[in-house]
Formats: structure tokens, sequence, C-alpha cells
């Protein structure tokens, strides 16, 4: 059963005065305030509900999925004169201004300003004995949650802008300096890791909320498995830009930590194991994870009482009158062929998929499909198309959780570091020495395609493993292995904010001269690497005549992140625009 979070009436809400840092302006911030358990209580909850606002959810959507190959613009939508379609079309064609509504990072600094609240009024409370009953226990369960949820704060936007003030004090008062200067990339990460070390040492177990009870808490909650899952995905990041085999064995160990942790807590009973991970079964994967929710194979849910963001995005985007979100898909979801055919450019989903079935909704003939993941209350479980009209949820007040991390996201980053692990290298080895390198080569990539075959299995109609018995000989090399794990992520992760991380990542292991100590300000344009080709192919795919002017837009590094906020760069000189968007001198300040 689905539970939420409370939420702070309207008086006791964080008030912004700035962009840049929400800054609280009543009685949370007084000392009368802090006075017991229950207090602290009220501010982490606020901490976990500022994920669930309208304007984080659009971001998460946006920056997510509509920068790479999964959306275009609905027609409808297209034709609306509101500032969001304007926006949107501006990032459509890579042309956006430094007042775009989604270049604001406020939303998550209000978000890391709350967790730095708790952290400091938290351990004030604690080391002064203010409430008997809020035990060490309490305080260092509290402290994890805070640093883990403010580190993922801080992952999305180093993801999104790159180089982004760190801050780690609490706000209280508008007297306080809050001057803000950026950060390196790898300064941010670092300090990312470091809290969610501390952070695993002292976290809630998810054991502790079984899941047979459907107590939220255990995926509403940043627990171990989250915390570990965050490092996992900051670790094959960090991996994917420095070309750091370091950094993705410790990835693939954090990914091990999470996936003994749920075989550790699965109870045998209506969830049956489908292979030897427990994911949910065929028969019921849709439901539980986007109907019910909070399934077993979840691990970190953002709890949504009304989802008013992927209502408009995915749904209804204006009123119940609408016949479409503000997206569709984009031409490569349209129907498999006769034959699985893995190349990048094909279709993405192969013969006796249901995947194909559970994420959109097949009107024949139409190449851009509205997307039914999260929309439909229909549990499918049969590859049988569906139109639009049955089983949409009612327009408002759609109880929707966005799923930051479940069990096939971190097998499939599992599979993706382990496949990046792979020393194909050769070079100078004859005989026995060469034929034992190749056995070597194979096995690992054999070992990765497994992880994959498990996710891919459970949503195979035909019953068999979706052609990983025989391992064909197309996959016996890393690169068809690592576009192979690409694809299969497109597969089971489409719509839930993954794609543009999954094709950045991509990205980035294809080029060379990444300088992540650096702000992009200050490298020049010569010292900016140019985008790989192949993922500048798949990001314009399914856009028609827009995708060569794309294309030649995102020639460097730069032109993958979002512009500096404009407001934040005139209230604060010590920030600098990326370049892409032209010279901080540009703007004026006041």
């Amino acid at each position: 059963m689905k539970k939420y979070i409370l939420l702070f009436v309207s008086s006791m809400m964080l008030v912004s005065c700035l962009d840049t840092i929400i800054l609280p302006d009543d009685k949370t911030v007084d000392e009368d305030f802090w006075k017991s358990k229950s207090d602290v209580a009220l501010m982490v909850n606020a901490a976990y509900a500022g994920m669930s606002t309208e304007n984080v959810i659009s971001r998460l959507i946006v920056w997510g999925d509509f920068r790479a190959d999964e959306y275009i613009l609905s027609g409808e939508s297209e034709n609306e004169n509101d500032a969001t379609a304007q926006a949107l079309s501006e990032m459509a064609v890579v042309s956006m201004q430094v007042t775009n509504t989604f270049a604001s990072w406020s939303d998550f600094y209000s978000i890391i300003n709350k967790c730095n609240v708790v952290l400091k009024k938290a351990e004030e409370m604690y080391k002064n004995g203010v409430d008997p009953n809020y035990a060490e226990g309490d305080y260092l369960a509290d402290r994890s949650q805070m640093l883990a949820l403010r580190s993922l704060c801080y992952f999305y936007l180093v993801r999104n802008f790159r180089d982004v003030p760190y801050v780690d004090e609490a706000y209280m008062t508008s007297s306080q300096d809050r001057q803000m200067v950026q950060q390196t990339p790898a300064y941010v990460l670092g300090k990312c890791i470091e809290s969610l070390e501390e952070a695993a040492g002292n976290a809630l177990q998810a054991s502790s909320y079984p899941y047979r009870g459907g107590n939220w808490r255990r995926v509403g909650w940043m627990t171990y498995d989250g915390i570990c899952a965050l490092l996992a995905d900051i670790y094959l990041w960090r991996a994917s830009v420095t070309h750091s085999d370091a950094d993705y064995q410790l990835c693939s160990q954090y990914c091990d930590r999470v996936i003994a942790s749920k075989k550790s807590q699965h109870v045998v009973g209506r969830e049956e194991q489908v292979t030897e991970y427990p994911l949910a079964p065929q028969t019921s994967m849709y439901y539980d994870l986007f109907v019910e929710q909070n399934a077993e194979e979840s691990i970190f849910e953002i709890q949504c009482e009304s989802n008013a963001a992927i209502c408009k995005f995915l749904h209804k985007f204006k009123n119940d009158q609408s016949t479409a979100g503000y997206f569709k898909t984009t031409g490569i979801f349209k129907a498999a062929g006769s034959h699985p055919n893995m190349n990048l450019g094909s279709v993405v989903y192969p013969e006796n998929d249901l995947r194909f079935y559970t994420d959109i909704f097949n009107t024949t003939g139409v190449d851009n499909f509205d997307v039914r993941k999260m929309i439909s209350l229909n549990s499918k479980s049969t590859a049988t198309a569906e139109n639009r009209a049955a089983g949409v949820r009612a327009f408002g007040g759609l109880d929707q959780n966005w799923i930051v991390y479940r069990l096939s996201d971190v097998m499939l980053m599992k599979a993706e570091a382990m496949v990046q692990m792979v020393d194909t290298v050769t070079a100078g080895l004859t005989g026995d020495a060469l034929a034992e390198k190749q056995t070597t080569i194979l096995q690992g990539l054999q070992d990765a395609s497994k992880l994959i075959a498990a996710v891919s299995q459970r949503s195979c109609t035909n019953g068999d493993s979706l052609r990983w018995s025989a391992f064909p000989n197309s996959f016996k090399n890393k690169t068809r292995m690592e576009e192979l794990v690409l694809q299969e992520r497109l597969r089971e992760l489409c719509f839930e904010g993954k794609r543009w991380y999954d094709l950045l990542r991509y990205n980035y292991r294809h080029v060379e001269g990444v300088n992540y100590d650096a702000l992009l300000a200050d490298l020049g344009e010569g010292q900016l690497p140019s985008n790989y080709e192949t993922m500048l192919n798949l990001v314009i795919r399914g856009r028609g005549t827009q995708g060569t002017g794309i294309k030649a837009k995102m020639r460097n590094e730069a032109y993958l992140y979002l512009p500096i906020p404009n407001r934040d760069l005139i209230l604060s000189p010590g920030l600098k625009q990326n370049p892409a968007y032209g010279s901080s001198n540009e703007y004026e300040r006041k």
C-alpha cells in the first residue's frame, strides 16, 4: 500500500529570498522550534517533500529524457504560446536562452539548504541533550539521510550544469554572506562520495521496513540500498569521464552490495523470482512498479501524492480536454521488426519484448506515440496493443511516484562497468598467451551478458532468454557489448529520467582531453573536447530535418550542459557562465 511523506503546512515552509539560496524566514529557524525529536522529523520530511514538487519532477523529466532521443514536443503543445512550450522549443533545437525556465537550479539548492539546516540543528540538539528521546541512533539516521539526499541533488546539478557551487553551510538568516562561486565537477563529486561513504556507515536498513508490510519508508527514505545505488551511479559517471578502471571497480562493488541486500530481503510469496534476482515477475511487472508502486525491486522512489509534472508532460499538458502531454515519443519507439536487430540505429524493441506494449500506447501507422508507462492504470501482461483511451488515469491528482533507483537499473549499471573493465589489449601476445587472453575477454563479456539477460528475460513473451543462451557472435567484442548495455537500458528505463545521462557517459568514454578539474569558463575553445559523433547521431535520431542543425550546434563538451541561471549570475558575481552561452561579462551586475 502506498503511503505519503507528511508535508509541512504552508506556514512552516521555507521561503525563497533568492534563486541561488533558499533562506528560511519563519519559526523553523527559531531556537524555540528545535526542541524535540518530532521537530527534526518534520524538517527531514520537508527535505524529502522538496523532491516531490512539480518544479523538481519537471526537471527530472526534461533534463533526463527530453534532451536525449526519447521525446519530441507533441503537435498540440508545440502550438501553445506559453512559457513552458517556448522553453522546451528552445531546448529542442539547442538554442537555449540564459533565461530559460529549465535553466534553473534554485529548487535543488532549496532542498540542499533544508538538508544543511537539519544537519546543523539536529547536531546541536543531540549534542546539547535538548530532547532525551532524541538518541544517538536517531541523530545518525537523520544525518545519514540528509547527507545522501544532499548528494543526490548535487549529482543532478553536476550532470546538468557541470560547474556548480558546493554549499554545505546552513543558511539561516538573510544577513549571512551568500556569495557563491562554482567548484569543479571533480571537487563536487568528491565531496558527494565523502558524504555518502559517511552516510552508508549509519544508514537505515531497508530490511527494517518489510515489503510485505506495505511500508513506504523502505523505498521512500534513503536507506543503505539507496546510498549504495547512488555511490555506484556516481562512480560509473566519474569512471566514464576519467576512464578510470578503479572507479568502474568501485561501481561494480557498490552494485554488488545493493544486489546482495535485495536478495536477502526477498520473501517467497506472490512475487516469485523469475531469475536469481528479485525482480518483479512478468505477470505483475507493470502493476507492481507503476500502479501499486514501491515495488519489491524498487530502491528509492520520490513519494508523490499528486504528480502534476508527469500529468502535464506525459498525459495532458493543459487541462482535461488536452489530447496529449507536452511530449510524445520520437520515432525510435515504432514497432519491432520480424527479427531482433541490435544495431544502435534500429528500433528500440526486439520481437517478443513486452516493454513495447507497457511503455507506449501503440496506434497503427503512427511513429510518434503517447507514453503509457506511469499513465495507464491497466496492468499489462500480454502482448496486446492498446490505444490511449483505454485505462488512462484521470486528469489531475495523478499519484505516481518518481522512481530514482530500482534493481534492474543497478544490474545494468554493473553490466556497464563490467564491460568497460574488460581489457581487450592483445598486442604482442601470441600462441597460448593470446588464446588465454581471448578466453578471458570472452568470459568477461559473458559475465556482463548474464546480468543483461536477467533483465531482458523477464520481459520476453516467448519464454526464452531472448537470444542469450547462444551468446551470439555479434556480442563477442567490447564495442558491441557496450552498445548492447546502452540499448537495454533504453528498453528497461525509458521515460524514467535516465537516458540523457546514459548518453553522456557513452560520449565521455569515447572522447579524450576532458578536464574535470577546471571550469568550462576557464578553458579555451581549443581545450574543450569535441563530442563523439556516434552519440550525437543517437541524440538526433527521430528528430527529422532538425537533426542536422542540432548535431552541428552540439560540437563540444560545453553544449552538453545548461546555461548558468541568468539571475544568479547577476546576484553572485563570482559565478561564471558556460561559454556555450556567452561570456559572464555580458551580464549586467546589479
